[in-house]
């Protein structure tokens, strides 16, 4: 059976040396060495200041929300994982969905003014399949209306914007680094914090408020253990040839399918990070046919992400977010990971062109 992604997993010889070393030490949680090495590691790698690393990236979408003390009404996209929104709504927050450009899938920015009220005090962006949102008008509304940001950037690992990493941009940004994704550490997540004082709330936070064994502030459970730490220490090794496979991949789908299908129209200030494969069909009966003839040959494509959130009953979404609908119900991830095979890809390709 063929999933649109399949985790990639490290050496496992190299795995193992890790956890012998929490086998010496007995400290496997609790910011252990591990997980200090990787929070190292990976604030020279993406470029970044004041990172945090949590057990997910729902959680660390909450501990957002809860720093930059969120209330009300958030403007959002309704084209994205319903972690972004789910999470809102968990939190006693009041998602409110902006319809998304249709060429570049991410929130239109020219609709989000008309979308403010007295009750709104925050935006959470979603830099969608790792294409870069328009940040600096984002950034303009929020200044203008004393707003708060978040980007949602779970699909933007190691992605710069006009040479800078997509992270440094909003007061917030948070990542996934769920096995499917193309970081992983397991489970797993990370804040990336603008403000020095908010960095050392949320590393209180994140261990029930603790700081030195005095209670600072309320917190919460959200560490990272050294298990995860180990796994993504594994992959961070490997990223460089894991990022070369994919592209290929990319550009075989990309040189192959342009005749047949739409994609994205990436930021043009953007770097791709190959995390994800989307192709847009002319209409819905296309995609999900597509999609059952490769269902018949055990391989499986995902509608990301279907069905548009502002469709979900218990959003009660006011607005009718009719791009969101049409791509929504047109739109297929093909099969794409490190180590998917030649004769695979062919065999998706062929059903496409056939469609």
């Amino acid at each position: 059976m063929i999933n649109v992604t399949k985790t990639y997993l490290p050496s496992l010889k190299k795995y193992n040396k890790y956890l012998e070393k929490l086998w010496d030490n007995h400290w496997i949680t609790n910011n252990g060495e591990l997980l200090q090495e990787l929070k190292n590691r990976l604030t020279e790698y993406l470029n970044v200041n004041n990172i945090v690393l949590v057990n997910n990236g729902t959680m660390a979408l909450q501990i957002a929300y809860k720093l930059l003390n969120l209330k009300d009404d958030i403007i959002t996209t309704p084209f994205t994982f319903i972690a972004s929104s789910s999470s809102l709504s968990w939190e006693g927050l009041n998602p409110v969905f902006v319809d998304i450009n249709e060429k570049t899938l991410n929130i239109d920015e020219s609709l989000i003014e008309n979308a403010i009220s007295c009750n709104t005090t925050g935006i959470l962006g979603v830099h969608v399949f790792g294409n870069p949102c328009d940040v600096e008008s984002i950034d303009l509304i929020c200044k203008k209306y004393n707003l708060s940001i978040i980007y949602d950037a779970a699909h933007a690992f190691g992605v710069e914007y006009k040479c800078k990493s997509i992270l440094s941009y909003g007061d917030i940004s948070t990542l996934s680094f769920h096995a499917t994704k193309l970081f992983h550490t397991i489970e797993g997540g990370a804040l990336i914090i603008k403000d020095d004082e908010l960095y050392i709330k949320a590393k209180r936070m994140i261990n029930f408020g603790y700081e030195n064994w005095v209670i600072h502030n309320v917190g919460i459970n959200a560490k990272m253990n050294e298990f995860q730490a180990a796994m993504g220490l594994c992959v961070l090794d490997d990223m460089d040839y894991i990022i070369g496979n994919r592209k290929k991949l990319f550009e075989k789908y990309s040189n192959e399918l342009k005749e047949y299908v739409t994609f994205p129209k990436w930021n043009c200030h953007g770097t791709n990070n190959y995390s994800y494969f989307p192709v847009i069909f002319d209409t819905e009966f296309r995609a999900t046919k597509a999609l059952q003839l490769l269902n018949d040959n055990d391989i499986y494509p995902r509608r990301y992400f279907y069905p548009s959130l502002d469709t979900i009953q218990y959003f009660d979404s006011e607005l009718n977010c009719r791009h969101s609908r049409k791509i929504s119900s047109c739109i297929l991830c093909l099969p794409f990971y490190c180590g998917l095979e030649d004769n695979i890809q062919d065999a998706v390709i062929d059903v496409i062109k056939k469609v």
